[in-house]
């Protein structure tokens, strides 16, 4: 089975063309970063007419490289959640394709997407696991007993840790997406005396709060202003440390509280090599692994959408005439695969 996968969630236009069966996997990836630098943020109206510019002629030439839009068995394209014009340019775009060949047409779950992408690689990850899905819009701990059967363990409370990051670097005076710019510059560096807390480690649970970080990060800045690039660094450094030791905390709560032995760790946030580094030590102190999808799957891609929606179809889900996309979308409201 071929399925043509389409991601507009958000400022990333995905698509993709797997072959469930063999893994063939054809796919481009356009990002809209410098359409919204000049904003310091994603602009939804923005967003969404880049997807309708950019998403037709990806579409075409991933089709033609994969042999022809007549080997297609099914479209699939994100649902939810995500900015509403955005979802609804690619659910727009995957149904009039459908429509037009006859096909079948599934919306896919972000998230789920996104927690699925290691299985992208050769080293899989087999049930059950811990998922901690980390992105500008998500913060969550997921027990993943099998696919669509997910339990959010603990989620943010206020900021996605993504979006934390993003706020911090632009105190800094650092471009947008501020994340990766704010991970390079505290590597600069390698030991700060700045301590920045770990929120809500001290009491039971596995929920997040991050709003709080970047109010502690302000006030630091105030206090060392006007900055040297010694302070900015350091300020950096300190930040990410907290957010790291933060993380890293609530997984091993989360693996010792379900007694699993595997964790996985996707999303944009993911690809933070301080993360990385610091969760492969803890996992291995306890006995258990930890997997990452490969850095080109970490942000939104049409890879994910493509597997996980052709995991589904391949079971035989498909869509009714009409349904809505869902900006909100709990994961929890998914069915599992019999």
């Amino acid at each position: 089975m071929k399925v043509l996968g389409l991601e507009s969630s958000c400022d990333e236009t995905g698509i993709a063309i797997l072959d469930v069966e063999s893994g063939e996997m054809f796919q481009r990836l356009y990002s809209q970063i410098e359409c919204h630098r000049e904003y310091g943020g994603v602009v939804p109206e923005l967003a969404s007419r880049d997807h309708v510019a950019k998403a037709a002629p990806m579409i075409m030439d991933v089709v033609e490289e994969a042999g022809g839009i007549n080997e297609l068995d099914g479209i699939v394209y994100t649902r939810g959640p995500g900015l509403m014009g955005a979802l609804m340019v690619g659910a727009c775009i995957a149904r009039a394709i459908a429509w037009a060949l006859d096909k079948p047409v599934l919306g896919v779950h972000h998230m789920e997407g996104h927690l699925l992408a290691p299985m992208l690689s050769d080293d899989k990850p087999e049930f059950p696991f811990i998922a901690l899905l980390v992105s500008g819009g998500h913060t969550m701990l997921v027990d993943v007993h099998a696919m669509g059967q997910y339990k959010i363990l603990g989620e943010s409370l206020d900021d996605a840790v993504g979006e934390a990051f993003d706020k911090t670097a632009k105190l800094l005076g650092l471009p947008y997406p501020g994340g990766p710019e704010l991970a390079s510059l505290a590597a600069t560096i390698s030991s700060t005396e700045l301590r920045f807390p770990r929120p809500m480690v001290d009491r039971p649970g596995l929920d997040f709060s991050f709003s709080g970080l970047k109010t502690f990060a302000l006030n630091t800045i105030h206090k060392h202003s006007p900055l040297s690039d010694q302070s900015r660094a350091e300020i950096a450094l300190a930040f990410e440390q907290a957010v790291v030791d933060t993380l890293q905390i609530k997984c091993k709560r989360a693996l010792k509280q379900t007694g699993y032995s595997r964790l996985v760790v996707a999303g944009g946030v993911g690809a933070n090599q301080s993360l990385r580094k610091r969760l492969q030590v803890m996992t291995k102190d306890l006995g258990a692994r930890v997997y990452f999808p490969a850095l080109e799957y970490c942000t939104d891609n049409g890879a994910m959408i493509a597997y996980a929606g052709g995991l589904r179809m391949a079971a035989g889900l498909k869509d009714v005439d009409v349904t809505d996309v869902l900006p909100r979308w709990s994961l929890e409201d998914l069915t599992g695969l019999n």
